[in-house]
């Protein structure tokens, strides 16, 4: 329970402080909101996004300006830090934001976080944020995107394409509804761009591979194919229960159970999901290169077992919601090229929504 000096603190401040620490501690800012702010009022929980998000997106350059104005690089305690990341965000870029009052409500969440001694810190860098403009000293601080991502992007699509794929990082991103005969669902447009890619038709055997959170699988079940879920973990393929798929839990990764072949396959593959920085800036800064391989081992492994299970005449996507050649190409390279049909990318700032790659191949 928050301790009685909280009181003096906004809601949707001590709500985002508490997400932020503990999405350094490996969580998400999504599920984190969706979870925490189910409580609270549109207003409250919208404030709570707003400054998550912000802080996430624009992390580079809030460090810099503490820094700017702290007259040198210092090691902070992380909750002042967020405290400080929070404050420097809601000053310089929500305007309908008094600043003395997040200034106040950063000092009292240095309180609360029990590092009294630092509040006549917080206190006095804060009262020098403002909006003036700033001549950011490296790209990585004005694009606010670790260096070695920028610098793979502008090798693989070129430096406009780099900067696009950046910027698009910091904006809020679009929301896209998908119409559908079995209800409106909010779904991006390049996530909405995948399964027409298998060419769907009534009555035709479709797995979903890796189908949690169940978008994929319910826009494939309007066509009328008899449809397989599947996903590693029980408690996400309850989310599916309502779509009317045969659920399967299982590891992709292994030998797959099934007696049949199925006409078309989906396999979304887990990723680092570098096409989605908009919704998920805490990406951008947790991700190493070192990753990369280990999820090219497990996404080849999903589509060698996929193309395994795949019927005489049959078609395969393999998708991923990443900019990266490793889990793109690099998994797609074990396919003959014969077997390929087509392949498509998108990228954020140069097509709407989210950034995929998907490739088709055909069986035999």
């Amino acid at each position: 329970m928050p301790s009685k000096n909280t009181a003096k603190i906004a809601t949707a401040r001590l709500l985002a402080f508490d997400v932020l620490m503990k999405v350094e501690a490996g969580g998400y800012a999504s599920d984190l909101l969706l979870t925490h702010s189910a409580s609270l009022d549109a207003r409250d929980a919208g404030l709570a996004a707003e400054i998550v998000f912000g802080v996430l997106r624009y992390r580079a350059q809030l460090d810099f300006l503490i820094e700017h104005h702290a007259g040198r690089a210092r090691k902070l305690d992380l909750a002042v830090r967020i405290a400080l990341r929070m404050g420097f965000y809601q000053v310089r870029y929500l305007e309908r934001v008094p600043p003395h009052a997040a200034v106040k409500d950063s000092v009292e969440l240095v309180k609360r976080a029990h590092k009294t001694s630092a509040t006549g810190f917080v206190n006095a860098l804060l009262r020098q944020a403002n909006r003036d403009p700033v001549a950011w000293p490296t790209r990585e601080i004005e694009l606010s995107c670790p260096e070695w991502l920028l610098a793979r992007w502008e090798a693989n699509f070129g430096a406009e394409a780099a900067i696009g794929i950046a910027q698009a990082a910091l904006r809020e991103p679009e929301k896209y509804v998908r119409i559908s005969p079995a209800g409106d669902r909010m779904q991006d447009i390049g996530s909405q761009s995948i399964v027409p890619l298998l060419a769907l038709e009534a009555g035709q055997s479709f797995l979903d591979l890796c189908a949690a959170p169940g978008n994929k699988t319910a826009q494939a079940l309007e066509a009328g194919v008899r449809a397989v879920a599947c996903d590693l973990y029980f408690h996400r393929l309850q989310q599916l229960k309502p779509l009317g798929a045969d659920l399967v839990v299982l590891d992709g990764t292994r030998p797959l159970p099934f007696a049949r072949r199925f006409d078309r396959i989906l396999v979304d593959a887990p990723c680092s999901g570098t096409g989605t920085l908009g919704r998920n800036p805490e990406i951008k800064w947790r991700l190493t290169p070192d990753d990369l391989d280990d999820l090219r081992g497990r996404q080849s492994a999903l589509l060698a077992n996929a193309r395994s299970a795949l019927a005489p005449g049959g078609v395969l996507v393999y998708s991923t919601c990443s900019l990266e050649p490793e889990e793109n190409e690099g998994v797609t390279a074990a396919v003959p090229g014969e077997r390929i049909a087509g392949q498509m990318r998108r990228l954020p700032g140069r097509d709407p929504g989210d950034g995929f790659y998907a490739c088709v191949i055909k069986s035999v």
